[in-house]
């Protein structure tokens, strides 16, 4: 079985929550193996459009983890957090 991908597609809308989010979801990553893979910001549409300017990629060791993570108490206490600060599309991947 190999690892398992969560992309994060961001347009923030408040700056401060966001950043509030940022800081505390990382708390919820430990037990489920979570590495974050890249947190960035869009430099260029090569092929199509994105209308979200910034990306963010998370590793789990398979898709039970980033199920687990995802349907944890903890994980969603910060959706209504996650939502006020950002539009976000979250995609899941096996990889």
């Amino acid at each position: 079985m190999g690892f398992a991908y969560v992309v994060g597609q961001v347009s923030v809308k408040d700056a401060e929550k966001w950043a509030e989010y940022q800081q505390r979801v990382p708390e919820t990553f430990g037990p489920w193996g979570c590495e974050p893979v890249l947190r960035g910001k869009q430099i260029a549409a090569l092929s199509g459009s994105c209308p979200h300017p910034a990306v963010v990629v998370l590793r789990f060791p398979g898709p039970e983890a980033l199920k687990g993570w995802f349907e944890s108490p903890a994980y969603q206490a910060l959706i209504p957090l996650r939502d006020a600060a950002a539009d976000v599309v979250l995609t899941a991947y096996e990889g």
